[in-house]
């Protein structure tokens, strides 16, 4: 279970970070596109509470790190 949940965990954290990269590439008006990327951060700050609980907080910020560099490219 608890292997489970860490992958669970970062497939959501990837999916909000891949949502964030398209909102900041879209037509929306900028204050809906502000509102649109702060919602997926809070998620992802969600997200990352929770896999501390797991994994501990230096491999949490690794994983958010990777992640991160890896859709935001």
């Amino acid at each position: 279970m608890h292997q489970s949940e860490v992958a669970r965990l970062r497939q959501q954290i990837e999916s909000q970070m891949e949502a964030m990269q398209r909102g900041m590439q879209g037509f929306a008006s900028s204050s809906a596109r502000h509102a649109f990327i702060r919602a997926r951060m809070d998620r992802i700050d969600e997200y990352q509470h929770t896999l501390t609980n797991y994994i501990g907080q230096q491999d949490t910020d690794q994983l958010l790190y990777t992640l991160y560099t890896k859709v935001m490219q």
